[in-house]
């Protein structure tokens, strides 16, 4: 998990990100500024991963204010402004966020500075496969190859990154697990597993991959979220 903080002379900018925010597992505000003053104070004894910065700010606008950390942590401006984006990536910003600032927009923003933090799932892919039996044959399937296994009664589909359509086989979502890698594969709901490394955001309890909408359930929500927050 990130720890991030906002800073923002308009509160309503700022009560938008807190409720981003608190919509993903991935973050973790710690506190708010409308004085970027008060919050280069702070920032004298507190460390956090990723700040939301605006850039035109009384006093102190949001360049200037990163030109005044030794040791800037990621950033992510956040102005209604587009003309200043050239230079907020001077300043490796790792995003930058046009006001009024659309939630898919946010979370794109927080798998990027995820990713630069290079914490965002499992930091090596595991090779590897399986034989499942499907029909009258046996198949080979590569562990890099999966990109999600859905439950369907008394079978399985796996469908694959490639175009092929999914492998359907006659066992269980629990026998399958049991043949996978625990440490990057994950059961997340009663009708799902998935492969850590194909997530790509988390939010109101469903996981985003690529191109598809997974559940999380309950049950399975805990063990994603004490995951999660090893990062």
């Amino acid at each position: 998990m990130m720890r991030c903080i906002a800073i923002d002379d308009e509160p309503l900018a700022l009560e938008v990100i807190k409720k981003y925010c608190s919509e993903t597992p991935l973050v973790k505000i710690e506190n708010t500024f409308t004085d970027a003053i008060q919050a280069l104070t702070w920032l004298k004894t507190q460390r956090v991963d990723l700040i939301f910065l605006d850039i035109q700010m009384p006093d102190i606008n949001g360049i200037q204010f990163i030109a005044n950390l030794k040791d800037p942590p990621m950033v992510i401006f956040t102005t209604a402004f587009p003309e200043y984006a050239v230079k907020g990536f001077e300043l490796e910003a790792i995003d930058y966020l046009v006001k009024p600032i659309k939630p898919e927009r946010f979370f794109k923003a927080i798998i990027k500075a995820q990713k630069a933090k290079s914490v965002i799932l499992a930091p090596e892919t595991v090779e590897g496969f399986l034989f499942v039996k499907s029909g009258y044959q046996t198949v080979k399937v590569l562990f890099k190859d999966i990109v999600y296994i859905e439950g369907q009664d008394d079978y399985i589909k796996i469908h694959l990154s490639s175009n092929s359509s999914p492998i359907l086989s006659l066992m269980s979502l629990k026998s399958i697990m049991e043949k996978l890698p625990e440490k990057t594969f994950m059961r997340v709901h009663r009708s799902f597993i998935v492969p850590l490394k194909n997530i790509r955001s988390v939010r109101n309890k469903h996981i985003f991959l690529e191109k598809v909408k997974i559940p999380i359930g309950d049950t399975y929500y805990e063990s994603l979220h004490q995951w999660l927050s090893n990062f």
